[in-house]
């Protein structure tokens, strides 16, 4: 079978269980994601051999070892999956509820049901645990899903499948609400992004090239973002040890996050007070510092910042700082050079604190916290499938909500219109 027929015959099959699933009730998805976490426990020497072969077939291809540590399944890992399954199954399901139902003049009740989707494609690459993590959002939120992981993951990734596919036969559910392709051939990933009679919706989760490729070349629509160019801002009335503690929290917590803050923006009147301090500790933590005129005048040793500095999403122990005139400006630099990802302020000031929130266009934006919690979980999400800064249906971390939709349901008791 070519790759064109296989991807085909898996987008019918997904219709046809996206059906099916519209329909299941709560007690049957969570009976499906107990037993699918129950599986991956017994199957703990299956995941690890079919690990072993993946990481030792990325060795050979060359893979470095960030790459590598990205594919490993250890024991701890294989825990957190089974962890999060169990946290998904307590999560309330969205599917079925009605809000905002009123009586219309003419007698009807309207309101509106939340509901799946229907199909998910998600594409993402390395971590195999992302394949329970979706699988499991996608089901409690009553849609099927086609996963496509990376090729360097297939044999775990097909041994994780194996167990999913058994708790789904467990509940009495299709075996096809959650399928995983099984060919590293890049053409599937073309095939499955340009399907929408049988695709509803794109999730890719990867690199920004990954991304970009998806959203040029997808006939589906795609829930994404590119980059995560997060800022935050240290206002005139901020308060010293909350500007510094989270100035240096939302740059060296992780380096390589999306929600890492990648450019520093100070009031004037606050430089001379934090920059110092600030330097001193991020030069503790290897973060290479780079600035702005006026900020050099208080750390002259620092590398001179340049136009794409601003733009830059890091990943890497590298700040860009400005000082900035004031809050106007700090909005004009983040609504110009962000990335409409995370950002936030630190300030005493209600005033201040309310204008950022109404102007930085962002999908998250944040008064006195880093901008490190822009996550699912830390949001009471309990997971997500991934963080949206697209401003169409779902916008920023993407849980089970995320993954439905709304439909106008109308209740009458033998009402016609007059």
């Amino acid at each position: 079978m070519n790759t064109e027929t296989y991807m085909i015959e898996l987008g019918q099959q997904a219709r046809r269980a996206a059906n099916t699933m519209a329909r299941a009730e709560t007690g049957q998805k969570n009976r499906a994601l107990l037993a699918m976490a129950a599986a991956l426990d017994a199957a703990r020497p299956q995941l690890q051999q079919a690990n072993a072969a993946d990481l030792q077939a990325g060795r050979e291809k060359g893979l470095d070892a960030a790459m590598l540590d990205r594919l490993e399944l250890t024991p701890a890992r294989i825990d957190s999956m089974i962890e999060g399954l169990h946290q998904v199954a307590a999560l309330p399901d969205p599917v079925g509820g009605i809000n905002a139902m009123n009586y219309r003049p003419s007698g009807i009740q309207v309101g509106k049901m939340r509901v799946p989707l229907g199909v998910v494609g998600i594409i993402y690459e390395s971590r195999p645990n992302v394949t329970v993590e979706a699988a499991s959002l996608c089901l409690k939120s009553g849609n099927a899903t086609i996963l496509r992981g990376g090729s360097e993951a297939l044999q775990s990734n097909q041994a994780i499948a194996a167990c999913i596919a058994a708790g789904l036969r467990e509940a009495g559910l299709p075996e096809q609400v959650v399928q995983v392709v099984n060919t590293t051939d890049r053409d599937a990933v073309g095939q499955l992004i340009t399907m929408p009679e049988y695709v509803d919706v794109i999730v890719p989760r990867g690199g920004k090239g990954l991304i970009e490729r998806i959203a040029k070349d997808a006939r589906v629509p795609v829930i994404k973002h590119l980059d995560g160019v997060c800022h935050v801002y240290i206002d005139q009335a901020a308060d010293k040890v909350k500007a510094i503690n989270i100035a240096l929290n939302a740059k060296t917590h992780r380096y390589g996050t999306c929600n890492t803050m990648e450019t520093l923006l100070v009031h004037q009147s606050m430089a001379a007070e934090v920059l110092p301090d600030l330097a001193e500790r991020y030069q503790a933590s290897g973060v290479e510092l780079r600035g702005c005129a006026l900020t050099r005048q208080y750390l002259p040793y620092i590398r001179e910042a340049d136009e794409q500095d601003w733009f830059a999403e890091y990943l890497a122990p590298v700040l860009a700082i400005k000082v900035v005139e004031n809050l106007d400006e700090a909005i004009r630099h983040i609504n110009h050079y962000g990335s409409h990802h995370t950002d936030a302020i630190v300030t005493e000031n209600y005033t201040d604190a309310r204008i950022f929130l109404r102007a930085v266009d962002s999908s998250s934006v944040m008064v006195n916290a880093s901008t490190r919690f822009a996550d699912g979980f830390e949001y009471g999400l309990g997971a997500e499938i991934g963080i949206s800064t697209d401003k169409i249906h779902a916008r920023g971390p993407v849980g089970l909500e995320g993954l439905t939709s709304e439909k106008y349901v109308v209740f009458g008791d033998g009402h016609v219109r007059q």
